[in-house]
């Protein structure tokens, strides 16, 4: 399953504190790899794509979910706090709830105060950063493991008493409205997709951009974000993965100590309104002070797991995945009238999108690579792909997603991302085995289904009115 990159909108720094509570309903998984060193990553059999490193997964009586995995080849730990709470939780007025409340868990908890967070984790060799996407919001640590219970600490306290103080919202509203105007308002690209998300997707909530839009960033007060977090910052809303040099024992004795005493909550029912079916194609033009025009296509996609999101992961790759691929090769190479071409799938908790887009050289127009984006998607829809075109995007694909694992952070972030959409880590481990299912036929099949001409919406986006003179 590949997972949207755009979603990391978000970069700050962190926090915690106290607990107990014996493990009730415990669930514990285990998958021993026996013949591995401890962490290891390896198929399961030689000819097998399935993949398995030793896990533990139990939940505290309070409904924290924990996923461990030891791996001491160095003496490092992975720590992530993610929680199910994202920009699809909010309504209009308080769009940017979930990310503005993610800037906040910077600025100090009881226990910690803002003048100490920075402090303490650069004192004890601490990095740490956190994102907010549409469905969730995760923190994460790369810490010495020596320094577990510090970290463990810091969590704690802000999960429960985050401090919230009206001066220091003030501050952080200039940094979200800078962050805004940075990877939004002056980011040519991203300001196309949050046009194409917005025209997409009404009127679920992913028609909103992650970040918020600039009024409702401006409004925020601490009375209005107090609820948001009183209500999804609780531990039956959060996975807690560990990855690396811990023994396995005394960790869990150590978290039950620590995260055993919060209160449990009960979380309101969610519900989001459907995304519209799409009946006609539609576009939209978009202007903005930039010196050449960009046009993309987009079609609302399927939900991450879905059996034919890999499907459509592998024809996003065939149409745009570098430089060898079918947009790339005849815009760049071969007709030279646009500097970048690509396509992809992206899948959320709820319906994602299938894009395929290109950046044209300053000055011309976007008709001709209009006509090429449509006429490679329809190709995909009337020819089968070779099978050596397949299996070079398959190589692509599943190279990538190896190389995802072969740390402790990207392990403990793979194992969040599954346990948090699919409440199972275990769906990792089975991804190479669907991509590698996926036949030309597959392709032709979702092609079919998902990118018809009557599903597209185009955007266009050009320079200003003012400039528009030079472009031919």
């Amino acid at each position: 399953m590949i997972q949207s990159l755009f979603a990391l909108l978000s970069a700050c720094v962190l926090h915690a504190q106290t607990p107990v509570g014996v493990s009730a309903n415990q669930t514990t998984t285990t998958n021993p790899v026996p013949q591995a060193r401890p962490g290891g990553l390896k198929p399961v059999a030689p000819t097998s794509l399935r993949l398995e490193f030793p896990v533990e997964k139990f939940q505290l009586a309070n409904g924290l979910t924990v996923i461990l995995h030891q791996d001491r080849s160095v003496p490092l730990i992975s720590y992530h706090t993610w929680y199910r709470v994202g920009s699809r939780d909010e309504k209009p007025g308080i769009t940017g709830a979930a990310h503005m409340l993610e800037h906040m868990m910077f600025k100090g908890a009881k226990k910690y105060s803002n003048k100490d967070f920075d402090r303490i984790l650069q004192e004890n060799g601490i990095t740490n950063n956190a994102f907010t996407t549409w469905d969730y919001t995760g923190y994460y640590e790369n810490l010495p493991s020596s320094k577990l219970e510090l970290i463990m600490d810091v969590e704690v306290d802000r999960m429960r008493h985050l401090a919230l103080k009206a001066e220091d919202l003030k501050s952080e509203l200039e940094v979200v409205k800078e962050e805004r105007r940075w990877r939004i308002d002056n980011n040519p690209p991203s300001l196309l997709r949050e046009a194409m998300f917005n025209a997409l997707f009404k009127p679920h909530p992913y028609n909103w951009p992650v970040i918020g839009t600039m009024d409702d960033i401006a409004a925020y007060t601490t009375d209005k974000l107090r609820p948001f977090y009183d209500t999804f910052y609780v531990p039956n809303n959060a996975v807690l993965v560990l990855a690396g040099d811990f023994d396995i024992p005394s960790t869990k004795k150590l978290i039950e100590r620590h995260y055993g005493v919060l209160e449990r909550r009960e979380l309101p029912a969610r519900s989001y309104a459907p995304a519209a079916e799409p009946k006609k194609a539609e576009r939209f033009t978009v202007e903005a002070e930039v010196q050449n025009s960009t046009v993309i296509i987009g079609y609302k996609g399927v939900e991450s797991g879905h059996p034919d999101s890999f499907a459509l992961d592998l024809a996003a790759a065939v149409l745009g995945a570098g430089d060898s691929s079918r947009l790339y090769k005849k815009l760049v190479y071969r007709d030279q009238t646009a500097t970048s071409a690509g396509g992809y799938n992206i899948t959320n908790a709820d319906p994602g999108a299938f894009m395929v887009l290109a950046a044209m050289k300053p000055g011309l127009k976007t008709a001709g690579a209009e006509k090429i984006l449509r006429e490679e998607v329809l190709r995909l829809q009337k020819e089968l792909v070779t099978e050596t075109e397949l299996q070079k995007v398959k190589n692509q694909l599943m190279k990538d997603y190896i190389d995802g694992l072969t740390t402790i952070d990207g392990k403990a972030q793979a194992l969040a991302t599954n346990e948090i959409l699919f409440g199972s880590f275990e769906k990792l481990f089975t991804d190479l085995e669907k991509y590698k299912a996926v036949t030309v036929k597959d392709i032709q099949r979702v092609a079919q289904k998902y990118l018809r001409t009557e599903r597209e919406i185009v955007g266009i986006l050009n320079p200003r009115a003012r400039q528009k003179a030079s472009v031919q």
